[in-house]
């Protein structure tokens, strides 16, 4: 394996992908995927991509609407950036061959909530994995990108000045320096923090974590969107039942057939995805049911098989006939809004570092996303990467390090493994019970003193003394160098990342003592002027920004 690069992008979902593609074509690129080729939150985005491309749309609309759903905490300027850039990024797709429902030539637009009009592109009900399979077969077929696959990027590595030039990796069952002259973390979000959760297992927030441990400026981490409709049946997975259902005319109602949304806003179903994850959770405390039910059979029967024929599939696996019945949903975690701070270029306040989508912060999303917003960023954001300049490392004198690495041969004990799958297995159901969908400052103190003494106890297993400690230059050899050894050092580090953003989730949900967008507390359930600010963190201190400048003030 090659172990210097020009950039290294860690993460391989829409965000990775189209970031390694926009890539200067000279550039030498990595691409570290921690699984095989797409298991990502993008493969398993299901309602599409918004742009505001139809006669009746606008852009100020599409901005409009990002702005109210942020809930005063968006960068405007990136907001109209985001959706000025939208229809070249979707013409750029189509192009690569996205297959996108069409009506007649045009290409489909469907209704989701919060949007004022129809401006969401879709291919069925898999849009996610319609782009990211057409993405990955570009970057495969692309001469300059080397796939890195199974690797794991451990910590950043930063030189004397504090600028990255690389990261630490778990490469099989090695562990290694890897340079390049810029990193790109598009790892995604960390959803797994949470019991109940819509994300892939590798949402492990992987790239926030590490970021944080450099010294990385992180923004408004306590913004988290529980997305209200999650197929609830034993046994199964948190399979996302798209919003998108509920924009073609579905239902929610109760055990009795009651629509008990409209009781919380005057939208009902189509109402921002925080005040209906609210407003199931409140239906749910007052009635003590388990779960509600999503109807969908207001929806005329070929337009159902036609837009959704996944979810009646996933259904239909799970004995669930959506022809003939309701789907038991409640809320899951779903998209993290906070993440490190990036500018419009990707920058980060770490020279030569990048974040790109749900990792990053760039101020498209404020204290709420606005719905398949979140695709239309990778994009949009991944593109800017052709304008990185960076001297190619063929061109450049690199100082070789020693000679001869040392190579140290380590082996993994028993008792740090049982540790490691405890710790995997009792920190999401902490977090989802402390920082889910309704928090209160006795649960977030309780908790965060919890999780402070599972990270020293991590921080003491044999495996986290050797890999915490190592040295550049150094390379570690875990014997018997097989995939159980692998898929146990993978395990160490994603428990390690949950551990500290399941900390930073903890600590930001605490510090902010008001209820905004993704964030409620039952003992500050209402927003407040003073509070329209960002939460910063840097290192172990959390601080208020200066007022977020609102587009009226301008």
């Amino acid at each position: 394996m090659t172990d210097k690069f020009d950039v290294l992008v860690v993460g391989a979902g829409a965000a990775g992908l189209y970031t390694a593609l926009c890539l200067p074509e000279h550039l030498q690129v990595g691409l570290i995927n921690k699984n095989t080729l797409p298991v990502s939150a993008s493969d398993w985005a299901q309602g599409g991509i918004a742009a505001a491309i139809a006669p009746e749309d606008s852009a100020a609309l599409h901005v409009q609407d990002t702005l109210v759903a942020g809930a005063g905490l968006c960068d405007s300027e990136a907001v109209k950036f985001l959706v000025a850039e939208a229809p070249e990024c979707i013409d750029a797709l189509v192009k690569m061959g996205v297959a996108f429902d069409r009506t007649g030539t045009d290409l489909a637009l469907t209704l989701e909530a919060a949007h004022s009009r129809r401006r969401v592109l879709h291919s069925a009900d898999t849009t996610g994995k319609a782009v990211v399979s057409t993405l990955t077969a570009k970057v495969l077929s692309r001469q300059n990108i080397q796939l890195l696959s199974p690797a794991f990027a451990l910590s950043l590595w930063l030189d004397d000045t504090g600028r990255c030039q690389g990261i630490s990796a778990i490469c099989g069952s090695t562990v290694k320096w890897l340079r390049a002259q810029a990193v790109v973390l598009a790892t995604g979000g960390g959803g797994q923090v949470f019991a109940q959760t819509t994300n892939p297992s590798v949402s492990t927030g992987d790239g926030v974590a590490i970021a944080w441990r450099a010294g990385a400026l992180l923004r408004d981490l306590e913004f988290v969107q529980f997305h209200p409709t999650a197929l609830t049946k034993p046994g199964a997975p948190r399979f996302l039942i798209s919003e998108a259902v509920r924009g073609e005319g579905a239902h929610l109602v109760d055990s009795k057939g009651y629509r008990f949304a409209f009781d919380y806003h005057p939208s009902g179903e189509l109402a921002p995805r925080d005040v209906v994850s609210r407003a199931i959770f409140r239906h749910l405390q007052k009635t003590g049911e388990p779960h509600v039910w999503l109807d969908l059979r207001p929806i005329a029967v070929d337009r159902l098989r036609y837009r959704f024929p996944n979810i009646i599939q996933v259904c239909a696996d799970w004995g669930i006939d959506l022809f003939s019945e309701s789907v038991p949903v409640t809320p899951a975690a779903h998209y993290w809004m906070g993440g490190i701070i990036a500018d419009r270029f990707n920058e980060t306040s770490i020279p030569g570092l990048y974040a790109v989508g749900e990792t990053a912060s760039t101020g498209v999303h404020g204290a709420n996303r606005l719905a398949s917003n979140s695709l239309l960023e990778c994009l949009v954001f991944g593109s800017q990467m052709a304008l990185l300049k960076v001297e190619s490392i063929s061109d450049k004198a690199v100082e070789d390090e020693e000679d001869s690495p040392e190579i140290i041969a380590k082996s993994i004990h028993v008792s740090d493994i049982e540790a490691i799958e405890k710790l995997r297995i009792d920190l999401p159901n902490l977090v989802w019970q402390s920082a889910g969908i309704c928090r209160g400052q006795r649960d977030l103190e309780s908790a965060i003193a919890q999780v402070e003494i599972w990270r020293q106890e991590f921080a003491s297993l044999s495996l986290s003394q050797t890999l915490n400690y190592l040295q550049h230059g150094q390379i570690l050899n875990f014997s018997p160098a097989d995939a159980e050894n692998s898929v146990v050092l993978r395990n160490w580090g994603e428990v390690g990342n949950l551990l500290d953003i399941g900390y930073l989730i903890l600590k930001s949900a605490a510090f902010r003592t008001e209820s905004r967008g993704g964030h409620y507390r039952l003992d500050y359930p209402l927003s407040h002027p003073d509070w329209c600010r960002h939460t910063l963190i840097h290192d172990c201190h959390w601080y208020k920004s200066g007022p977020v400048s609102q587009p009226q003030d301008n």
